[in-house]
């Protein structure tokens, strides 16, 4: 079921007979329209709540809305554990169930927040890992610049590393969302972007994105191809061979290309290529991207905007991934390489490898 349907909300005394399922959707209609979560989390929170409610009846006996501390600390604690979920995956499943009885007793369904005091489990930071960039540049060069999907792929891949894009922002871009700039007789592209709770930025683009994006509109199979919405804009990248839509609806938004078919290209490029899976998605590509600004010394503040991130400390989690150019200075200005020891010439030779 559509988390977005619009459901009645139940009283306390017809919660009693009523699906508690359609709590859970009521209260996601709410998340994603007044706190903007995109439809991933929203569907993500469905799944924890599902999961969670089939436990309490298989294993307390009890409803969702009936569980207890002792209940939820179990479920969070041990029986994930149990399920091999990662502490640190742990965290949105405790949000989760912590927002949705919060939601509950401020529409008077329960009489007091048993997930009020549930504790986030303990986790290490994880450290973004991107694509490696010769790996990158390998991920450039596999599509067939002589093929309209060529084209079009390498234009979707030079969003995502030339802008750092995630896939949500990628997939909703319209025409309309590409404003090309005059500076100084040079054109230049500003990418309008909207990710995360239809948060807008403006993104510019590098000449290489631009080219190819350049290259992917005037390609004369996209010409024929209807993209036009309802509000006179166009779809940007579009799919192809979407058996699932009939031939005569397969125009306009249902011409936009999913984020499946986008994250499913990337890793046939990369299977291709011999590149690793573990660095073929959309967001090992936007990953390198972060890690390529701080690594080429990009302003924290100018990062941090490049990326689209509200929390700062986001951005500086790259800082601890991207640490070639601060070693190519201690390997080089350090006292120690200033001294003849006995490393000094090994030291030396792995310097310059």
């Amino acid at each position: 079921m559509d988390p977005r349907v619009v459901l009645p909300l139940p009283t306390f005394l017809e919660l009693q007979m009523n699906d508690e399922k359609q709590l859970i959707l009521k209260w996601l209609e709410w998340k994603e329209h007044n706190e903007g979560r995109m439809p991933g989390t929203v569907n993500k929170y469905l799944r924890y709540l599902e999961d969670l409610m089939d436990w309490l009846e298989k294993e307390k006996t009890i409803r969702l809305i009936d569980a207890g501390r002792q209940e939820l600390e179990e479920y969070t604690g041990i029986e994930a554990h149990r399920r091999g979920i990662t502490p640190i995956s742990r965290r949105p499943l405790v949000s989760a169930i912590k927002g949705f009885f919060a939601w509950a007793l401020e529409k008077g369904l329960v009489f007091e927040d048993p997930a009020a005091r549930l504790p986030y489990p303990r986790a290490g930071r994880r450290l973004p890992k991107g694509i490696e960039l010769r790996n990158a540049e390998r991920l450039m060069l596999a599509p067939d610049m002589d093929t309209f999907l060529g084209v079009r792929d390498a234009a979707i891949l030079a969003v995502f590393i030339g802008c750092g894009l995630r896939l949500s922002g990628l997939v909703r871009l319209n025409q309309s969302d590409l404003i090309w700039v005059n500076d100084d007789g040079i054109e230049r592209l500003v990418i309008r972007v909207r990710e995360k709770g239809d948060k807008e930025r403006f993104m510019p683009a590098p000449h290489e994105t631009r080219l190819l994006l350049r290259a992917y509109l005037n390609h004369q199979e996209l010409k024929p191809i209807d993209r036009k919405l309802p509000n006179g804009d166009q779809v940007l990248f579009i799919s192809v061979n979407d058996r699932a839509t009939p031939p005569h609806e397969y125009y306009g938004e249902a011409r936009r290309i999913s984020t499946r078919s986008v994250a499913e290209m990337i890793e046939k490029y990369g299977d291709q290529c011999g590149i690793p899976r573990n660095q073929c998605s959309p967001h090992k590509l936007r990953h390198l991207f972060g890690t390529e600004l701080i690594e080429s010394d990009v302003n924290m503040f100018k990062a941090q905007a490049l990326m689209g991130h509200s929390d700062p400390k986001t951005t500086k989690d790259y800082i601890h991934v991207a640490m070639r150019s601060l070693a190519q200075e201690i390997d080089r200005a350090n006292p120690l390489s200033k001294m003849d020891l006995p490393v000094t010439e090994l030291a030396r030779h792995l310097t310059r490898s």
